[in-house]
């Protein structure tokens, strides 16, 4: 049974009379790592952002996207927000505080995990990342490549099942960019973490990716190994 089936799906923005995706069609396993590829503007972000309920974009939808054979929207936000981890395009949108070990913590504490569970667990995902060298620094004096790896790294604390990234490395350098992808290679082969990534690097992705799917003007054209 797929991990993620995605039955005909189409969406319209309200701004909009032409459809973002048109009969999109896509199972994705657990431990899939599939990237998502095709010009700006075919429809990779709007399709991300469909599996994912609390990031889901206003407009008119058709179809359904099943995960764990359910219907998304019948999760509850807080089982699905954990179970499904995105991390942003831009870097400097997601963090929001000013301590790296913060952030880190900010996700569980949100969710009410008792403090000694936190501090364990951001320890544990701390040198999981070799971020422990910066775990006192503030946010605002790292990287972009640093901001980026924080990101994931605040997000894989919640132990999620499925990780979607929507271009994570488009305003990093390529040394961050490559460093960034082998990690998200390193995820998914270490943690089985199922993997959505919608690039533009795409020989690099294309390394780790065990699947990809190619769009144009909304359509998934093909996808595969």
């Amino acid at each position: 049974m797929a991990q993620i089936e995605i039955k005909d799906l189409s969406f319209k923005y309200k701004t909009t009379n032409d459809y973002s995706l048109k009969n999109v069609s896509l199972k994705i396993e657990k431990g899939d790592f599939v990237a998502v590829c095709g010009k700006t503007g075919c429809g990779k972000t709007t399709l991300i952002k469909s599996l994912k309920p609390d990031i889901m974009p206003a407009g008119e939808k058709k179809g359904q996207v099943i995960f764990q054979d359910k219907e998304i929207e019948q999760w509850d936000n807080a089982t699905v927000s954990k179970k499904i981890g995105y991390v942003m395009q831009n870097p400097e949108h997601q963090i929001v505080t000013d301590k790296v070990w913060h952030e880190l913590a900010f996700g569980l504490e949100n969710f009410g995990e008792k403090s000694n569970a936190i501090r364990a667990k951001v320890a544990e995902i701390a040198e999981y990342f070799d971020i422990t060298s910066w775990y006192n620094q503030d946010t605002e004096k790292l990287s972009g490549g640093q901001k980026q790896l924080l990101n994931l790294a605040a997000v894989m604390v919640m132990d999620p099942e499925v990780l979607l990234l929507d271009e994570p490395t488009s305003q990093l350098d390529p040394i961050a960019a490559s460093d960034f992808l082998a990690t998200l290679g390193k995820i998914n082969r270490e943690l089985g973490t199922t993997i959505i990534l919608t690039e533009h690097r795409l020989e690099e992705a294309f390394s780790f990716a065990s699947r990809v799917a190619v769009m144009d003007s909304g359509r998934l054209l093909c996808s595969g190994t």
